[in-house]
């Protein structure tokens, strides 16, 4: 198994979905950076991740780290939530994402602003009049965004 399939395994066991690990250095210091979703779904919306959800999966996922360490020389563990306004990279973070708000960039500068139902294939089906569905190689760029 890969190290992050062997991660992805750790946050499922306590109710959450792995949304991304990330390599960043910030202020000179390597950051190994774990985002996750909560699993649960209460009234079609997603349930948040908290602080303490946080430091308990990191607290499991850390000795898998010091076994098979993910970057070579000195980093920071750091877990944490997604968040409610979060990038979308890939298809899988669109899945996860499905039932929220998107803001989209698709090719020819084209702003749409709608929900998304359901990701099949390489599409992404939405609640816009005129963009019901797109495929995923016309998006330029993608968030999730919340309405206050």
């Amino acid at each position: 198994m890969s190290l992050e399939s062997d991660i992805k395994s750790l946050v499922k066991s306590v109710n959450m979905e792995l949304y991304d690990i990330s390599t960043v250095s910030e202020f000179e210091e390597t950051i190994y950076r774990i985002s996750v979703l909560s699993s649960e779904i209460v009234d079609d919306k997603r349930s948040s991740v908290g602080l303490d959800e946080c430091a308990n999966l990191s607290r499991m996922i850390s000795p898998l780290l010091d076994v098979t360490p993910p970057v070579s020389g000195d980093y920071r563990l750091e877990v944490g939530s997604a968040g409610i306004e979060r990038k979308l990279n890939t298809l899988k973070q669109f899945s996860l994402s499905i039932g929220e708000k998107l803001s989209l960039v698709l090719e020819g500068k084209i702003k749409v602003k709608a929900t998304l139902l359901k990701v099949k294939d390489s599409k992404i089906f939405l609640d816009d009049e005129e963009y019901k569905e797109i495929d995923y190689s016309q998006i330029l760029k993608a968030k999730t965004y919340f309405e206050w």
